[in-house]
């Protein structure tokens, strides 16, 4: 028996202070779910893809008969991974000057979590007009951005304490 999960994810980060945060809505059978944290010295790109690790992970923990899962995201760094795969691989991660692919540690991560579950990606327009496929993902660019705006907030009023 298959059981259809549907998750909506967005990061987001303030690049001049480093703060950033992630958030996700995990629809199922079992209802909505919602993840989010915080993190520093982080980028745009290493929130979206947390973001996705993260409730992978949460469902590997939770787990539900043979989930197939929705993935939607409005970043297509993070959607386009998945086609890029073996040639991320088989590149051994460096980019074509030679070098280390940014984020290759979450990379590596998020290819071996999607191992384990049958997904589709789906990108996702960021601020459309709300319909039911964009509410969700407004709902957590929301999220995410309230996040780093109120990690920002506290880090300055602590500096000026």
């Amino acid at each position: 028996m298959n059981t259809h999960i549907s998750i909506y994810t967005d990061g987001s980060c303030h690049t001049q202070h480093g703060l950033g945060a992630w958030a996700a809505i995990i629809l199922s059978e079992k209802g909505k779910t919602v993840l989010s944290d915080i993190a520093n010295n982080t980028t745009h790109q290493r929130m979206e893809l947390i973001a996705i690790i993260k409730c992978l992970e949460y469902i590997q923990q939770n787990p539900e008969v043979k989930p197939i899962i929705q993935m939607y995201s409005d970043s297509q760094y993070v959607i386009g991974l998945k086609s890029r795969e073996k040639k991320i691989v088989s590149n051994m991660y460096l980019t074509a000057k030679g070098n280390k692919m940014a984020n290759q540690d979450l990379v590596k991560e998020f290819f071996l979590f999607s191992q384990h579950f049958c997904i589709t990606y789906s990108k996702l327009k960021s601020h459309q007009k709300l319909s039911e496929a964009s509410k969700y993902n407004i709902e957590v660019d929301k999220l995410s951005r309230k996040l780093v705006r109120d990690a920002v907030k506290q880090l300055c009023q602590s500096q000026l304490n």
